[in-house]
Formats: C-alpha cells, structure tokens, sequence
C-alpha cells in the first residue's frame, strides 16, 4: 500500500508527507480573512507538526502564497523559492542556512529518497481586465501588452482591494512584506519513493516545458486569465487546463487556487466546465477533487 498523504488547506497551499515521513509544505498561505472558506487548520496547527528536516515550496512571491513561511519556518523547515521569495523571508528574519534560492533548472535533495527538480514558471495574467474570469468563459483579446502597460493596470486593480471591507483592508495589510510581484513564478516536480508530483501555483505555463514532463500526479491552478508562454491565452481557463494535462497526461490530476479564498476578490470556480474538457483531452487521467484536509494518498 502506498502511504503518502496529501492534504489541501486552501488556495494553492499543500502539505505532503512521503512515505517515510517527511513533510513538504506546497505554499505557505494558511491563515486567510475570516469570510474566506477556511480549512479548519491553522498556521500555527501545522507549524507544530514542521521540523528541521522539512522542506517549504513557494511557488511565487505574492502573498497569497507566500504569507505565513517565515512563522512556519521558526520551526527549522527550509525554504525553496525564487531569488524574491529568498529576499523577502530573509527580510523577515529566516537565517540564510534555511534558504534555498532557485529560478529553475535545479535539482534539490529533500532527504534520501525525495528530490524535486524546480522548472520556470509563468504568472497568469493578473493584469488583464477581466483577471478572474469564469472557467468556461471564452477571453479573447489583449495580446502583445508591454511591461509598463501591465503595471498600470496592476496598479489600478490593487488600488481598488482596499474597498472590500475592512476585514480584507487590514488582512492585505498585515500580509504586505514588500514583495517586488511574483518574483519569477516557479512549477516544481517533487520526486518521491512512491511517485512523482508536479506541483503549479498559477494558472500559467511555458508550454514547452510541460511537454517534456509525464508525473504520475498533478496539480494545476483553475483560477484567473491564464498565460500560455507570455501571452495571455485566447479561450477559456477550462481548455488551458485541459490542454495542461493533455501534455502531462499524469494519472491523477489535482486543482489549486480554484476556492473562495479572498471573497469579493476571487471566488470559488466552477470546476465542472474543466472536469468536463480534462476528460476530452486527457481520458486516461482520473479527475480528483479531494476536499481540505482530507488525508487524500495520491499515489495510491
């Protein structure tokens, strides 16, 4: 039997524990706004079960991934993350031996049976004016934006947060630690005993290098205007996912970042249009949907 378990506390955050007991924090956020859907775990829950050989994956810098790895790694855990991630915990006080700075091609030793190789990633596009789509709706448009014009349509989007209430306003606040954006969206295939696992934060992707990649399980992201080697992807977020594990064509396939987890933000996606195109596309690939903490063995 195989004993690996993989529990979701919301968002893209993951805790997986291998077979021969090491732990490996996926994302860090776990203590969200009080109307956010809640898993029933908190930070300092999991935080108590961490220890010096555990391991924490950051996918990207903003803080609904981020948040919260530096109280997690007060435990001893280290941290793999972009150069920004690294920047940003060190700022916070993690001591240098527990950092792990990465931007993809590497290749780190978990412990004696467990690796994971850390591939480049892309963000979606947050920027776009309809950031938060429904999974079926078809998004056409805005192709071959410049940096300087995302950044303003960045700026005018995190200008209106605040106004979601009070709740939220002090949530961000708290949350800030001065990160410089996403820091380099990062996708990582954690190597077990048991199976492998890719693991992806945002709904985006350098084709390419899916295409070389066959995990026995994945996780993709089902949330937001989604990103397909720079640009954003004409369709809907239910055929890029489709069309992401048509590449991988992994035995399970898990979905991220796809609750409720900053209401009047981001709400929960319909994730039956992406059941539905998964199954066209990837008809070997068995469609989980485990809900939080549930104990699910991935490989089994």
């Amino acid at each position: 039997m195989r004993t690996a378990t993989l529990d979701w506390f919301g968002c893209a955050t993951f805790r997986l524990r291998t077979a021969e007991g090491l732990t490996v924090m996926l994302d860090a956020y776990l203590d969200r706004v009080p109307a956010a859907a809640q898993s029933g775990m908190s930070l300092a829950d999991v935080a108590a079960d961490l220890g010096p050989r555990d391991w924490i994956l950051v996918g990207h810098s903003h803080f609904d991934h981020l948040y919260g790895a530096e109280r997690l790694a007060a435990s001893g855990a280290r941290i793999v993350g972009s150069y920004e991630s690294v920047r940003v915990m060190a700022a916070c006080g993690v001591p240098e031996d527990q950092l792990v700075p990465v931007s993809g091609g590497e290749r780190v030793r978990l412990d004696a049976t467990t690796t994971v190789r850390v591939l480049p990633g892309l963000h979606s596009c947050v920027w776009s004016q309809v950031p938060f789509p429904e999974s079926d709706q078809e998004c056409l448009g805005e192709l071959g934006g410049t940096w300087q014009e995302h950044q303003e349509q960045l700026r005018a989007m995190f200008a209106g947060l605040p106004n979601l209430g009070p709740d939220v306003a002090a949530h961000l606040q708290a949350a800030s630690q001065g990160e410089r954006g996403d820091g380099g969206a990062l996708v990582f295939v954690v190597e077990t005993s048991e199976g492998s696992l890719l693991v992806q934060d945002t709904a985006g992707a350098w084709s390419g290098l899916l295409a070389a990649e066959s995990p026995d399980v994945a996780i993709l992201a089902a949330a937001g205007r989604a990103n397909r080697d720079g640009e954003p992807v004409q369709g809907s977020l239910a055929d890029f996912v489709a069309e992401e594990a048509g590449r991988l064509q992994p035995r399970r396939l898990l979905l991220s970042h796809h609750d409720a987890w900053l209401p009047g933000f981001a709400g929960a996606v319909d994730v039956a249009p992406i059941r539905a195109a998964v199954a066209r596309s990837a008809p070997g690939t068995e469609f989980c949907e485990p809900g939080y903490v549930s104990g699910f063995r991935p490989f089994a």
